[in-house]
């Protein structure tokens, strides 16, 4: 039987759930495991990464506007600082402004330390920072190849027929058929079924590589 203290966390789970949005939990969420990437990049940590199996950054076409980002908040940070004269405004505002530059640090961050894995089974996982994740089983890749191709600026785009373009700075470089559909959850929840996979790696000949390396060891060898 369960204890009165796990029944009323359950009952404010319930209530929290019944109060507030999915999309705003999504999104609190979001910016929750951004802070902890924040924290696991300045420890030089990365989340999830199970030992020996290789890991692929995606990072490369989006730094340079990560960083451009940061800079124009902080110069506007500091622009406001010098025209505002309520201090009350002018406090409201830098709390607001900094904790957007950390916002913008943790989303970079968080790309970081959450690189694409492929699994010591043959499985491959990919993701974008805390915003997409999914998780691909061995038996459901049938091919992997490399594949540049340009779809249009959003990071998630999901066609008809079933494919799956996860870009970044619009552009996907791995292109993964599959045997059968896999589920996936948008960031902000809601639920489809993929049967192509196109995603971006900064590498994508070893990314491929390391999915044909593993699917073609004997299982009694990995």
């Amino acid at each position: 039987m369960s204890s009165p203290i796990a029944r009323a966390a359950a009952r404010v789970r319930g209530a929290l759930h019944a109060l507030v949005p999915l999309v705003v939990r999504r999104l609190l969420a979001h910016e929750i495991r951004a802070l902890h990437s924040l924290a696991l990049w300045v420890l030089r940590r990365r989340h999830q990464i199970p030992e020996g199996a290789p890991a692929f950054a995606y990072t490369g076409p989006q730094t340079a506007m990560m960083y451009a980002m940061v800079f124009v908040s902080v110069v506007e940070t500091v622009a406001l600082a010098m025209v505002i004269p309520w201090p009350v405004v002018h406090a409201v505002l830098l709390v607001v402004d900094v904790y957007g530059v950390v916002l913008v640090l943790g989303l970079h961050a968080a790309c970081v330390v959450r690189p694409h894995v492929v699994g010591p089974d043959g499985s491959l996982r990919i993701r974008y920072g805390a915003l997409f994740d999914l998780r691909v089983p061995a038996a459901a890749i049938a091919t992997a190849r490399v594949d540049r191709r340009y779809p249009d600026g959003r990071l998630l785009r999901v066609s008809p027929d079933g494919v799956l373009d996860l870009a970044v700075g619009s552009q996907t470089t791995v292109t993964v058929e599959l045997t059968e559909p896999v589920k996936y959850v948008r960031p902000l929840g809601a639920e489809g079924f993929a049967h192509t996979l196109r995603f971006h790696a900064d590498d994508p000949r070893e990314a491929v590589a390391a999915l044909t390396r593993v699917r073609t060891v004997p299982a009694e060898n990995r």
